[in-house]
C-alpha cells in the first residue's frame, strides 16, 4: 500500500474515533468520573480494519491532537490534563488495543470476518485496554486493585454491543468493499 493511501486511513480513523466523541458520554462517579463513551467503537474498528501498525497510528495521531489541546474527547475534553485523570490508563492502552486487535485480525486471515473481529476487537479493545485501564484506576483514582476491577464491570455490557458492531461493520465491508479491510491485505 502506498504511503499516500496508508496516511488517508490512519486520518480518516483518527476522524472516525473524533466524530463518535460528538455521542454524549455518561459518567461512573464511583470510578472518578471515568465516562462511557463511544470512542473505543473507533479504536477496536482501526485495529480491526486497518491492521496492527496503521491501526495503532490512527489512535496514536487522535491521542497527540487531544494531548495538544485538541477537544476531541467525548465531552469536548482535551489537553495533557486527561493523561492525568482516572481515563489515562483507558487511553494509554487504546493504541496497544488496537495494534493487537489488528494483529490478532491479520492472524486470523483463515477464519470468517465476522468471528475474527469479533475476537480480535474483544481481545485488543476489551482485554488489553483494561488491562491499562484498571491499573490508571488504582493510580490515578486512589482505588483498591479490586474496587477498580469490579468497578469496571460496569463498562462491560457497552463493551460487547461496540464488539458486535465491529465484527458486522468489518464483515459488511468486507463483502462490499473488501479492499478497504486492510488488515486482510
Amino acid at each position: 500500500m502506498s504511503n499516500d493511501r496508508t496516511l488517508v486511513y490512519v486520518s480518516l480513523y483518527a476522524a472516525l474515533i473524533a466524530a463518535l466523541g460528538l455521542f454524549p458520554l455518561f459518567h461512573i462517579p464511583f470510578l472518578g468520573g471515568v465516562p462511557i463513551t463511544a470512542q473505543t467503537l473507533g479504536v477496536m474498528l482501526a485495529g480491526v480494519m486497518l491492521g496492527p501498525m496503521r491501526g495503532a497510528f490512527a489512535v496514536v495521531l487522535f491521542l497527540f491532537l487531544v494531548a495538544i489541546g485538541a477537544p476531541l474527547l467525548a465531552g469536548g475534553r482535551g489537553g495533557l490534563g486527561v493523561f492525568a485523570g482516572p481515563s489515562a490508563g483507558f487511553l494509554i492502552g487504546w493504541p496497544v488495543g488496537a495494534f493487537v486487535a489488528g494483529a490478532l485480525m491479520r492472524g486470523m486471515r483463515r477464519r470468517s470476518v465476522i468471528v475474527s473481529a469479533a475476537i480480535s476487537a474483544a481481545i485488543g479493545g476489551i482485554g488489553v485496554v483494561y488491562l491499562f485501564g484498571i491499573p490508571g484506576l488504582v493510580v490515578l483514582a486512589d482505588l483498591s486493585f479490586g474496587q477498580a476491577a469490579l468497578g469496571s464491570l460496569v463498562y462491560i455490557p457497552g463493551d460487547l454491543i461496540k464488539v458486535a458492531l465491529t465484527a458486522v461493520i468489518a464483515e459488511s465491508v468486507a463483502r462490499g468493499l473488501p479492499g478497504a479491510l486492510v488488515s486482510r491485505a
